[in-house]
């Protein structure tokens, strides 16, 4: 183990305690993370520990303060997910004379950021490094994986973006209104507030990248249009970012339907989670008989998220992996339970 030292100034002390965190809290997170030693004296950082710790801690503190000086506050959210970033990345350290810092292996810009109306997006990890970058380079893409992976949330991000760069003219918001079983007629209201409750999360995205007046501004001149999946049926979509959330609850002749409706200067934005189909017992997963179908076509981009993509709160990713190792152990039971069976 090479133990090392290094020290960084920054030359705004403005953003330099807002880089330390209230009580240094930031700096503290970092270091029980990476297992390294970080003082703060004046304008001067110093990071002790085993080398590729240090490299790592110092590109962190270096990237949460350049978010800084381009105008933009930090949480712990962002703390964590420049950590998670580091640690989830596949890169390997390369001794850089100028500045020590970690070059990527696999190629992916570290910069990509999807510019909204209201806020940058950056990615959190890996996975979704090359998620935002088949967003805008694919015509379409499916992406699964349990929730809190910014699946969703990046696909809106990417839509919105398209529309603010006029790349699109309108967003198109779809999902499978399944515990209403396809029917809304009984539900009071306009078609729109019919399928608010099933829209929500979409809404909560959009409103984080839109200042509220403008998403509200769009939606009365139908550039930003909420659609239930059963009623893309016979449309042709043209210059549309369009987006189908909770994809696992269509039937393969839904998904067809919807993905059959792109057109012209439109991207398709597909999500779900496979473990998570509220479909009648039995019935198919159009998502995932979409995924075994279509996976030789190289316009179309399939990304598979697992639970160490998870950026949501740290207890939301153990809750995820403990159901997970639970299921598996129930599947792996099953498995031998039926073996002994098939032996008598």
């Amino acid at each position: 183990m090479v133990i090392k030292s290094t020290s960084i100034i920054f030359d705004n002390t403005h953003y330099l305690s807002q880089l330390l965190g209230d009580r240094d809290v930031f700096l503290l997170k970092i270091e029980n993370k990476l297992s390294v030693s970080i003082s703060c004296r004046g304008e001067i950082i110093t990071i002790n520990g085993e080398e590729s710790a240090v490299i790592k801690s110092k590109t962190i503190l270096e990237n949460l303060y350049k978010r800084l000086k381009d105008g933009y506050d930090i949480e712990m959210a962002d703390v964590d997910a420049a950590i998670r970033m580091i640690e989830s990345t596949n890169t390997y350290i390369e001794k850089n004379s100028e500045d020590n810092s970690i070059i990527n292996k696999n190629g992916i810009s570290r910069d990509i950021t999807f510019k909204t109306l209201k806020k940058p997006i950056v990615p959190y990890t890996d996975k979704q490094k090359r998620y935002m970058q088949s967003l805008m380079e694919k015509e379409m893409v499916f992406a699964t994986g349990p929730a809190g992976t910014g699946k969703t949330y990046l696909a809106v991000a990417a839509a919105v973006t398209l529309f603010a760069e006029d790349k699109v003219d309108k967003i198109i918001l779809s999902r499978p209104a399944v515990e209403a079983g396809e029917s809304l007629g009984f539900l009071p209201g306009d078609m729109r507030e019919k399928v608010d409750p099933y829209l929500r999360p979409l809404y909560d995205a959009l409103n984080d990248m839109m200042p509220a007046e403008k998403v509200l501004k769009y939606m009365k001149t139908s550039q930003i249009e909420i659609a239930p999946l059963a009623f893309m049926r016979g449309r042709t979509l043209r210059n549309a970012a369009i987006i189908l959330d909770e994809s696992q609850n269509s039937t393969p002749v839904q998904m067809k339907m919807f993905l059959t409706r792109i057109g012209d200067g439109s991207k398709m934005f597909i999500t779900g989670d496979l473990s998570q189909t509220d479909l009648p017992k039995g019935q198919r997963s159009g998502l995932r008989d979409a995924i075994e179908k279509l996976s030789d076509i190289k316009e179309i981009d399939l990304l598979n998220f697992t639970e160490k993509d998870s950026v949501r709160h740290e207890l939301t990713t153990k809750i995820i992996n403990a159901y997970g190792k639970y299921d598996n152990e129930k599947k792996w039971n099953r498995k031998e339970e039926n073996g002994i069976k098939n032996e008598y």
